[in-house]
């Protein structure tokens, strides 16, 4: 009996761990973000910008950074750059100049680029503008940004941005940038030198994360590896229309009105039919109704599960052929929340067709929604998602149609939300028979929250906490 009872001890302790939860408390799939941007998340913790409400307010942040950064202060040949300004929050909504850096002594004579919160432009300093030189009058699929009398005035808007000369982060700086979040991510802009980073730390054993696909130009010598599944590669057809600016007219978002297209259609239709052969996933970034319309026109001939990022604005007739081809709309809840107070002004009636996820769930043939963040852009927390998906209202509760949401016939359901952040997410990176819900044979990714975020207020979600997220069935956050 002694040895048995030795047996039954030891085969306890090598057996699964039991843990009893605090009541309230409920365990979900591992969450996933269906778009984001990793490595820019973390670039724009060393200088935010976000919530600045001029661009003078800006100028005082950045002075501040320098004077408390003496390596930056003794250095003018030291690069500042910085993330988040918004010029719809600002009086006026006018882009700004790299004249308003000149104001403040002790930014003059520097090397400042700031990108704006959703990485569709940059501003840049005087001395910025004299490294770089001449400009060329016209950028395929972009602006530099020019006064009336044609001189540029700092900013620069989608592929223009190139012409920027700032230096590439090191593997150091990335390492600092990189941040623990969800259970997996798919990474929505990862360059070369992003890739590498990745792929060193995946082949240490320390990604922290599943970044379930990377989207790419490059595939030469790339391979998966643990946590680091890279099939899918991203085109960016167009900008982001809600930057427009009254002084310019529309741009940014491809809209049926004229707006930026980045790649001429019928080059894109080549890009798309090589890649598809080659076996990648194609991924596009389209905004505006026209971009959207030209991407489906091109998807009718491919079949193996591609994406739309944003599919943000786009007419009933294309939401159901979008739904017929089987095309995925990647979209991202709190978008809505940040661009519904101006939206209507911008689009008219064509706001109607702004974000209409219900419908595209409806038209849907897979029926799969996959959400995500854009982070940095907006909010990193993924419950600030699940409450933008099913309320369509501020964090205080509010939106231009009142309480009851904006444009709430298309609100999701608290299941379909979850479903968009669990399994949505895995179908749309071919990983559903491992990932995305808790299911004997799949990988142990799920959640613990102190709160049932299924049955509780709407308000409540938003101060529901993470107790404990597990990968693979370690426990990489919290504790159990």
């Amino acid at each position: 009996m002694p040895f048995l009872q030795r047996l039954s001890r030891l085969l306890l302790a090598r057996g699964p761990k039991l843990v009893d939860l605090d009541q309230g408390h409920i365990v979900v799939p591992g969450l996933s973000d269906a778009h984001a941007h990793i490595i820019e998340t973390g670039y724009m913790m060393q200088l935010p910008l976000v919530g600045c409400n001029s661009a003078e307010e800006v100028v005082q942040r950045v002075k501040s950074y320098v004077l408390s950064h003496p390596e930056v202060q003794s250095n003018h040949s030291e690069w500042i750059e910085g993330m988040g300004w918004d010029q719809t929050r600002w009086p006026g909504e006018k882009f700004p100049t790299a004249a308003d850096f000149d104001r403040e002594p002790i930014l003059r004579n520097r090397l400042i680029s700031l990108s704006r919160v959703d990485g569709h432009a940059k501003w840049v300093s005087s001395s910025v503008l004299e490294v770089i030189g001449d400009l060329p009058d016209d950028v395929e699929g972009g602006l530099v940004v020019r006064d009336r009398a044609g001189k540029p005035t700092g900013v620069f808007l989608d592929r223009a941005m190139k012409l920027i000369p700032a230096p590439k982060w090191t593997q150091e700086q990335m390492g600092a940038f990189f941040e623990r979040g969800l259970t997996s991510i798919h990474d929505a802009d990862s360059q070369l030198h992003f890739i590498e980073f990745y792929m060193r730390r995946a082949e240490e054993g320390t990604l922290p994360v599943r970044i379930l696909w990377l989207e790419t130009f490059e595939d030469e010598g790339l391979r998966p590896l643990w946590k680091l599944n890279l099939r899918a590669i991203k085109i960016f057809v167009d900008g982001i229309y809600f930057t427009f600016n009254s002084n310019m007219g529309s741009w940014g978002g491809a809209m049926i009105e004229p707006g930026i297209i980045r790649i001429q259609p019928s080059k894109l239709k080549d890009m798309v039919v090589e890649f598809w052969k080659n076996g990648w996933q194609v991924n596009i970034h389209c905004v505006g109704d026209r971009a959207n319309r030209e991407v489906l026109d091109i998807y009718e001939h491919i079949l193996w599960r591609p994406r739309i990022e944003h599919a943000q604005i786009l007419t009933q007739e294309d939401i159901e052929r979008m739904g017929k081809l089987g095309v995925i709309p990647s979209v991202q809840p709190t978008h809505v929340t940040t661009e519904m107070w101006y939206a209507e002004d911008r689009l008219g009636e064509r706001a109607k067709g702004a974000f209409p996820f219900q419908s595209l769930l409806r038209a849907s043939t897979v029926k799969v929604l996959p959400l995500g963040s854009d982070m940095p852009v907006e909010s990193i927390n993924p419950l600030y998602g699940f409450y933008a998906a099913i309320t369509r209202l501020s964090v205080d509760g509010r939106s231009p149609h009142g309480h009851n949401g904006w444009f709430s016939e298309q609100r999701l359901t608290r299941h379909q939300a979850l479903k968009g952040m669990t399994l949505d997410p895995a179908y749309a990176s071919f990983s559903e028979d491992e990932l995305g819900s808790i299911t004997p044979g799949k990988k142990a990714d799920f959640v613990v929250l102190d709160k049932d975020i299924m049955t509780i207020t709407p308000l409540e979600i938003l101060h529901t906490n993470v107790v404990a997220t597990v990968i693979d069935g370690s426990v990489v956050y919290g504790k159990l």
